[in-house]
C-alpha cells in the first residue's frame, strides 16, 4: 500500500450530513481498499512521527463518510493494557447494524472529539453505556456480533452515527451542555 493517507473532510461539508448507502458483499476491490486505507489512518495515526511526517490526527476510529464517501463503513481500533499487556482491539466493519443496547447511559468525562471537527464543544454527549452490533468484518473477513461497553460501546456508536449523518455535538445538550443524567456511567 503506498503512503499517501485519505484526507479527512471537516463538518462544514455536506457529505458528512448524507444518506450512506449499504456496500455490496462481498466486497469489490475499491471497497475493500477504502476501508483498508481507513484502517491504515486509524493505525498509523496514533505514532507521533506519522503525526508529524505526514499531518495525520490521531484516531480511535474513522467512517467513510469522513473520507468523502457515502458508505456504510467504518473502523475502530483501540489498546488497552490489561495485566500489563496491550490488547489490541480493532474492527473494519461493513453495513453494521445496533441490534440491542442497554438502557444506561454513559459518556466520556473528558469529552468527545472528531478528525472532522476543528472547534471545540464542550458538554456531555450521552450514548448507550453497552450495544450489540451485527457487521461484516474486513478484518476477520467474516460475520461478527460484537458486544461492546465501556470506551469501545462509545466509539463504535460514535463512527456508526457518522453512517447516520449525525455528529457528535449534536448530541450535546445545547441549553445544559453538562447536564447530568440519573445513572448515567461516567467514562
Amino acid at each position: 500500500m503506498k503512503n499517501k493517507y485519505l484526507d479527512v473532510i471537516l463538518d462544514n461539508d455536506p457529505i458528512l450530513r448524507a444518506k450512506n448507502m449499504e456496500v455490496e458483499l462481498p466486497l469489490n476491490k475499491e471497497d475493500e481498499e477504502l476501508i483498508m486505507n481507513m484502517r491504515k489512518y486509524v493505525t498509523d495515526s496514533i505514532i507521533e512521527e506519522n503525526q508529524e511526517k505526514y499531518g495525520l490526527k490521531p484516531a480511535v476510529g474513522i467512517a467513510a463518510p469522513q473520507v468523502g464517501v457515502n458508505k456504510r463503513m467504518f473502523v475502530v481500533r483501540l489498546e488497552e493494557v490489561v495485566d500489563n499487556d496491550i490488547i489490541v482491539k480493532e474492527y473494519a466493519l461493513v453495513n453494521p447494524k445496533i441490534i440491542s443496547h442497554s438502557e444506561q447511559m454513559s459518556f466520556l468525562k473528558s469529552g468527545e472529539g472528531c478528525l472532522s471537527v476543528e472547534d471545540i464543544h464542550e458538554g456531555h454527549v450521552y450514548r448507550n453505556a453497552r450495544v450489540t452490533i451485527q457487521a461484516y468484518d474486513a478484518i476477520s473477513k467474516q460475520d461478527v456480533t460484537i458486544r461492546a461497553r465501556g470506551f469501545l460501546a462509545i466509539a463504535m456508536q460514535h463512527e456508526y452515527d457518522h453512517l447516520e449523518g449525525i455528529l457528535f455535538y449534536d448530541r450535546i445538550d445545547k441549553d445544559d451542555p453538562f447536564k447530568v443524567l440519573e445513572n448515567a456511567k461516567e467514562i
